[in-house]
């Protein structure tokens, strides 16, 4: 039985959203505040549903606290968002957005994509492509010379996406659908955001650029 943790101030939909993922088989997990979330995350939820506007302590920081310990999807809650804010809730471990009000239907069709997804990535294979850089993918970890890279799980997931097709670019909508799992129109600024950090952490660690840019197009990883 998968575990949902639910994060919200908001009683009314804490009881709604328990009763239908409930009644669709699942373990359910609430908490009104940050402070109840950092104790259930202990519980090692398979996917949190986390409010961003909470008092105290707000959704972003409760991400950013609890990423130390998880690695499950989180996905946000808010009644508006802009690219500037899904940046931020991105970087701060985010995997994705539901905008308020929302239909139950679809929040529970994408809790089921998400946790497909990850029980795909468990199922995966690693792959060495050259003789310094090493993509386990059922561990979903990146290692240059043995040395294991730290990539946030949507950063992991882009190499995922481009490595394992070698040479063939992928434009920025196409990379928001098969990483973020939806149809909407790809979000340059969050794609790019997010390439700029996978480019950042392998130069650090003294790994040559694998993610080529196709001006005008979109990325593709570097053949080996």
């Amino acid at each position: 039985m998968k575990k949902v943790l639910i994060i919200d101030d908001e009683a009314d939909l804490r009881k709604l959203l328990t009763d239908y993922f409930e009644i669709n088989g699942y373990s359910v997990m609430t908490a009104k505040n940050g402070r109840e979330a950092l104790q259930q995350i202990e519980n090692q939820p398979d996917i949190v549903l986390l409010d961003i506007n909470m008092p105290e302590l707000n959704g972003l920081e409760v991400c950013r606290k609890v990423r130390h310990f998880v690695s499950c999807p989180i996905l946000f809650l808010t009644a508006r968002v802009e690219n500037a804010d899904k940046i931020l809730g991105f970087q701060a471990g985010g995997d994705d957005y539901i905008l308020k009000p929302f239909s139950i239907l679809e929040l529970g069709a994408r809790v089921e994509a998400h946790l497909r997804r990850e029980m795909r990535n468990q199922n995966k294979t690693s792959i060495k492509f050259n003789d310094d850089l090493v993509i386990h993918y059922s561990a979903r970890a990146l290692f240059f010379r043995d040395v294991q890279i730290p990539l946030a799980k949507k950063e992991f997931d882009i190499i995922e996406l481009l490595s394992a097709h070698p040479g063939m670019v992928f434009d920025k909508e196409r990379i928001y659908e098969k990483v973020w799992g939806f149809d909407d129109e790809g979000d340059s600024a969050v794609i790019a955001e997010h390439i700029r950090r996978i480019r950042f952490k392998l130069k650090e660690h003294g790994c040559e650029n694998m993610i080529e840019t196709v001006w005008g197009v979109g990325y593709k990883w570097r053949k080996s």
